[in-house]
């Protein structure tokens, strides 16, 4: 499909790359080695946001929830999350990494890059959710260190923006806590396949559906 063809697209979109563990049993493989399969396609869906000119991706890459999976499992999501951001730092992104940074869960590795950091020409901003969780994310704006004049400006999430279009792989119908605030009138939608195997055609399906959507923000 060419990129000419769409005639609007989101300047921001988030991505719930689910399935890996599922897929990894299809495959005959442990559940935690899923996990590493799910890298390639993220750089695969970074290279097609840049081709098309998207301003800004986020990622979510584990939550608070997740971590009460086994730790075999816990370990390997984890060191993918460190292996994704250590490959996108040599790419052209401005990157930010979001998440519960007091808790012994979110990776040390990944503490530099919590204040967003541009690298080479910068042309995309990418956030990427680490040990998030929703309550974390809205309880941060209640600490009086944190409180600026409003509510949504003291959010540990701030400087994140609004959200226009998610896409979740793996079928499964539900945001799971995925940015809240920033979400509030994105567009929701499901590619039933399992995110490994991810491929452009998936994007540019859910690009389609989107540019027919009727984009109102309530008005």
């Amino acid at each position: 499909m060419s990129i000419n063809k769409f005639k609007r697209l989101p300047r921001h979109v988030g991505i719930i790359p689910d399935g890996n563990r599922r897929w990894a049993e299809k495959h005959g493989l442990p559940k935690e080695a899923g996990y590493n399969y799910g890298i390639n396609p993220g750089f695969k869906l970074y290279e097609t946001c840049l081709e098309l000119g998207i301003p800004e991706i986020t990622f979510y890459g584990f939550t608070q929830d997740n971590t009460k999976r086994p730790s075999v499992q816990k370990k390997a999501f984890q060191k993918a999350c460190i292996d994704a951001v250590k490959i996108l730092a040599n790419r052209d992104a401005s990157l930010l990494v979001i998440g519960n940074t007091d808790s012994p869960q979110f990776p040390k590795e990944l503490l530099p890059y919590t204040t967003r950091q541009k690298f080479g020409r910068g042309l995309i901003k990418v956030n990427f959710l680490v040990n998030y969780g929703w309550k974390w994310d809205l309880n941060y704006a209640l600490n009086p260190a944190n409180s600026k004049k409003n509510f949504y400006e003291s959010i540990a999430s701030v400087d994140i923006s609004r959200v226009d279009l998610i896409v979740r792989w793996g079928s499964r119908r539900r945001l799971s806590g995925f940015l809240p605030v920033q979400s509030i009138y994105a567009d929701f939608y499901v590619v039933d396949e399992l995110w490994p195997n991810f491929k452009p055609e998936h994007f540019y399906q859910a690009l389609k559906w989107y540019e027919e959507q009727d984009i109102t923000l309530g008005g």
